[in-house]
């Protein structure tokens, strides 16, 4: 039960950590595309399918297509993401030189990080409810033990809401950084 329980939790992490890897800091990252699709011959196919992400310097992420013939879908694509960049083209690769993050920006990214650090506590907290319901519906084991199973899965929650404060805190200190 319990390898369960880590595991159900231990992908909630892994989420958390995947969505907040989208979220720009003052470097440029080619995860920040990851959310970017460019129509492909009639489907939508993520960027980094399309191509080639590399990051060049620290405030600069450069896309080199597999065909020169989706350029202009690729540059549709990025200036159509929520992200406000401004992709260059130059016929041969797409740069996108990432600007200066403004001081207000910085605090509407936190704000966003923590939003979604409570989702993640949330959905922790969901995994715990239910196995606390497991173990209150097995008719089987004695109170006293229900009561000690409850205690070790809070024990286990816990443990993984302070991972998810800390990577919270780190992203924080990630973007606050000037």
């Amino acid at each position: 039960m319990f390898d369960a329980l880590e595991s159900r939790m231990q992908k909630s992490i892994t989420a958390l950590k995947t969505e907040l890897a989208t979220i720009r800091t003052g470097r440029a990252n080619a995860s920040l595309l990851d959310h970017v699709f460019v129509n492909y011959y009639g489907s939508n196919t993520p960027l980094a399918q399309v191509g080639s992400l590399a990051v060049p310097e620290p405030r600069m992420i450069t896309v080199t297509p597999w065909e020169k013939s989706l350029l202009g879908d690729i540059e549709k694509a990025i200036l159509a993401s929520d992200l406000g960049l401004n992709p260059s083209n130059d016929g041969e690769i797409i740069r996108i030189v990432l600007p200066e993050l403004t001081e207000d920006r910085r605090k509407e990214l936190v704000k966003q990080v923590k939003q979604i650090g409570e989702k993640a506590k949330v959905s922790i907290r969901n995994i715990r409810r239910d196995a606390n319901d497991e173990v209150k519906k097995d008719e089987a084991i004695p109170e006293d033990e229900t009561k000690r199973l409850q205690d070790k899965v809070q024990k286990v929650t816990d443990q993984f809401i302070a991972e998810v404060e800390l990577i919270i805190e780190h992203k924080d200190k990630e973007i606050l950084t000037v």
